[in-house]
């Protein structure tokens, strides 16, 4: 059977495709659109649909929309409530029309699309599918608690819950306008950064800070007991002044994200721990904007009561698109397989990257050992566009569309950073095999194949790759498994030649842009950026080749 997800409500548009129970295809609206995070998370965007991620999602499977045997676009408006507190009933309306009206929009879309054929499913629990029928199997089999949590859904802010047997039991729903996700985007706000957006930039400032304020957000923000919170409004200029977009980062800025982190990591770890008593599972799944917070997964994995945690890649919004198609894979009967990779996305062949490469007439070589070439340009301090095999679903890069560097070079963090337009306070994360990955760093789950959790850096280590160590003396580790060729030989060529078997790996973007996805994307940031090598596929293309062939 064929179902086609899509997310379209709040922010960060897309759609995934599953055939027989299969994850088959993912792709966010944003890399084909070029509009970082697809649309302005407002209510007014509400009707905007994900339509070339659904468009390339079908004819990558050859399927077409009348052969679709359902859709689940990730939202009930029947669930909403706009005399809820904090709800601005004139837009909750006006969002909720949209959502009713999403079959004839989606048909209209997708023509030949049966509109009978698309189901609303609830917001969070197309989150917890994407988390619990996603994540792989263990010893304990593929039951599972659940935690879902972001800003908003419906009506709620996070579910609680359990799989069993393939069967979402919910357990706690919490109610709206008390919401862990909403208050951590009202700090963004707060502390002038885009909402729903730029959240990893607090969690990332509050590493240089000190948690000063920890008492007045433990009166405000509270765990209920049953399941649930407590989030009392909170007057953030009583402990901070308002920043400007672009403007300085104080130190009681970098206090107040600090306090808020860790009260935020305090309420998580009561909520997992009641989750656990109430079902006694090994393994936790999780999904949700709030499960992109790297930091408090670590504490909930390294001091919660689940001896496993997986956290969905592609744990924002846009994972819901997914969620939403395993749901109904699951609700038909099927056994939605487990996600193999977050390497979803849009691919190209050598032919059609060779052809890219002649149209830009850009000179370039095809070495009889790329991963040996890559290794020697980073061992020379050289930055490395690196595009490999299909793009990722979710916002990390994983080794398809990156940004490679060496990290034994301290300068290396500041000069990405100028590289990407990041603030200066934002690290970069190392990327290792996972066999060599426990001897370096500590804590934090390994593998982590996805950049989701945060890791101790060994002593012996700190001074030899300083351009991953945070300034808490942590990284946000990615794992590479022997069955990832290029990268492992990668990783081997370049510890040949410097005794490091680790590299930076950023995201392949500069500031503002959503991340490469097309060799015409990647030829663009190529050629406007001080990159020094471009491995796009098996060719290489260097700096001095971007005259053209001569």
């Amino acid at each position: 059977m064929r179902f086609l997800g899509v997310n379209a409500v709040f922010h960060d548009p897309a759609a995934a495709l599953v055939v027989d129970g299969a994850v088959v295809a993912a792709a966010e609206e944003e890399r084909f659109s070029r509009r970082k995070h697809g649309k302005k998370p407002v209510p007014f965007s509400a009707w905007e649909l994900p339509e070339q991620a659904m468009r390339w999602c079908l004819d990558f499977a050859g399927i077409a929309p009348a052969d679709l045997d359902g859709v689940a676009y990730s939202y009930d408006p029947s669930l909403v409530r706009p005399d809820l507190e904090g709800l601005d009933p004139a837009w909750e309306d006006l969002r909720t029309l949209y959502t009713r009206r999403a079959p004839a929009f989606l048909s209209t879309a997708l023509p030949g699309l049966d509109p009978e054929r698309v189901h609303h499913v609830p917001h969070h629990v197309a989150h917890a599918a994407s988390a619990g029928l996603a994540a792989p199997a263990s010893g304990a089999g593929r039951d599972c608690a659940v935690f879902a949590a972001d800003g908003r859904g419906e009506d709620a802010a996070h579910l609680a819950g359990a799989y069993r047997g393939g069967e979402l039991e919910i357990l706690a729903r919490q109610s709206l306008p008390h919401s862990l996700g909403l208050i951590y985007e009202n700090l963004t706000d707060h502390l002038g950064f885009q909402r729903s957006s730029d959240e990893y930039k607090v969690m990332a400032l509050a590493s240089s800070g000190r948690p000063r304020y920890i008492g007045a957000l433990r009166e405000l923000i509270a765990p209920g007991g049953d399941g649930g919170v407590r989030v009392d409004p909170v007057d953030f200029t009583a402990f901070a002044k308002r920043r400007r977009p672009g403007g300085e980062v104080t130190a009681e800025h970098a206090d107040l994200a600090a306090s808020m982190q860790q009260r935020l990591e305090e309420v998580l770890l009561d909520l997992v721990f009641w989750l656990h008593r109430e079902t006694g599972l090994p393994r936790l799944a999780m999904a949700g904007g709030v499960a992109l917070n790297c930091v408090a997964n670590t504490r909930i994995a390294a001091e919660g009561p689940f001896e496993e945690v997986w956290v969905q890649p592609a744990a924002g919004d846009a994972g819901t698109a997914l969620g939403g198609a395993l749901h109904l894979a699951q609700a038909a009967g099927e056994d939605p397989e487990p996600m193999a990779g977050a390497d979803l996305g849009r691919g190209w062949t050598e032919a059609e990257l060779a052809a890219a490469l002649d149209a830009a007439d850009i000179a370039y070589e095809r070495p009889d050992d790329l991963a040996d070439t890559v290794a020697a340009a980073l061992a020379r301090d050289e930055l490395v566009a690196w595009f490999q095999g299909r793009s990722e679903y979710g916002p990390r890069a994983l080794g398809c569309r990156s940004l490679l560097a060496n990290p034994t070079r301290a300068a290396n963090l500041d000069r990405l950073n100028g590289v990407k337009g990041r603030e200066s306070f934002r690290p970069v994360a190392p990327m290792v095999s996972a066999e060599r990955a426990g001897e370096i760093f500590s804590r934090g789950p390994l593998p982590s194949p996805y950049m989701l959790f945060v890791h101790d850096v060994a002593p012996e280590w700190r001074e030899r790759i300083p351009a991953v160590v945070h300034t808490d003396r942590t990284a946000r580790v990615q794992t590479v498994e022997h069955s990832q060729e290029l990268l492992s030989r990668l990783l081997e060529r370049f510890e040949a030649r410097t005794g490091v078997g680790v590299l930076i790996n950023t995201s392949l973007n500069t500031a503002g842009r959503p991340m490469v996805d097309s060799p015409r994307d990647a030829l663009e940031c190529f050629g406007s950026s001080p990159v020094d090598l471009l491995a796009l596929g098996p060719f290489a293309v260097r700096r001095t080749g971007l005259n053209g062939r001569g």
